[in-house]
């Protein structure tokens, strides 16, 4: 079926209150998870490539992606995350995206608006949806990389000012998330009642970036199997829930996917020394990330959705 746009699955998911995962992918085989989980549990989806996805993948992965959305069964919208430039963006559309992020949300206010517009102007000539963000959360993604002290929440008039005056169609908040592994020790701290009062203001579908969970058993297997992975920690997936009731349409999640990636690989090469052949090798890390993105989607109440 042809590809959705991101507005197309965000606003039934709003409206339905149920959130959407966007999970960012960098080969065949987190692809086939990922759409695979999603076809089993009649799933929309957002398949995300950042920048850094497309400088490893070029226009190969990208046709790949493409094509295997448009072949899925169920809602596939393709998105960029985390678009640097309105170049990059542009670039994108003119590839086949129907959904663009322009993040502009380390400039002043004036500047993000005026970035967003232009993005914005462009993408609905071409049927795209675009995706912005104010407020900055902490953590590393790719080239985001914002230390603690500067992260800053966001403040519910300034994104009401920012959606009317930009026209972007959904609206990445900062909401006490951070991108990465680390999010500090204990449970990090999501202020819901920031979340309730943006909602509030903006019909948009609202957006949570570093919402992966970090599950204790997928790190504990990668340490167990020679890993390195200290102090990582998630979002609690009852925190998830509670945010997709006052607004929050899309989910984005990328190093759950890593970590289990990664435990698959390490655990097949650790038990299994004389193993060479790729596919024994890849195929029990798509099938772990399959399971970890089944998990997800039902915390995220998507599940039948499509």
């Amino acid at each position: 079926m042809p590809l959705a746009t991101g507005s197309e699955i965000l606003e039934a998911a709003r409206a339905g209150s149920y959130g959407v995962g966007a999970f960012n992918t960098n080969d065949m085989e987190i692809t086939q998870a990922v759409l695979e989980a999603c076809e089993s549990s009649r799933s929309p989806v957002l398949l995300s490539l950042s920048e850094g996805a497309l400088k490893y993948g070029g226009k190969a992965l990208v046709d790949m992606v493409l094509s295997m959305g448009r072949d899925a069964s169920v809602p596939v919208c393709v998105h960029l995350d985390h678009g640097s430039s309105f170049e990059s963006c542009v670039r994108c559309i003119r590839m086949g995206f129907t959904s663009v992020m322009i993040d502009k949300s380390h400039e002043d206010e004036e500047t993000n608006i005026a970035e967003t517009k232009r993005v914005v102007e462009v993408a609905h000539a071409a049927g795209v949806t675009v995706e912005a963000e104010i407020g900055r959360l902490g953590g590393v993604e790719e080239h985001v990389v914002v230390a603690e002290e500067d992260a800053i929440l966001t403040k519910p008039d300034e994104a009401e000012r920012f959606m009317e005056q930009s026209g972007a169609d959904y609206l990445a908040i900062a909401i006490g998330t951070s991108h990465g592994a680390n999010k500090g020790k204990g449970r990090p701290y999501i202020d819901h009642k920031r979340i309730r009062e943006i909602a509030a203001l903006l019909p948009h579908p609202l957006v949570m970036h570093g919402a992966s969970g970090v599950p204790t058993y997928l790190v504990e297997r990668l340490n167990a199997a020679g890993g390195q992975l200290k102090d990582a920690s998630g979002i609690h997936e009852d925190d998830v829930r509670e945010a997709v009731k006052h607004g929050i349409a899309k989910i984005n999640t990328d190093t759950d996917l890593r970590i289990a990636f990664t435990a698959a690989v390490r655990e097949v090469l650790l038990e299994k020394p004389k193993e060479f052949d790729p596919r024994k090798i890849l195929g029990p890390a798509r099938d772990l990330m399959r399971e970890v993105v089944l998990e997800r989607l039902q915390v995220f109440g998507s599940a039948g959705k499509a």
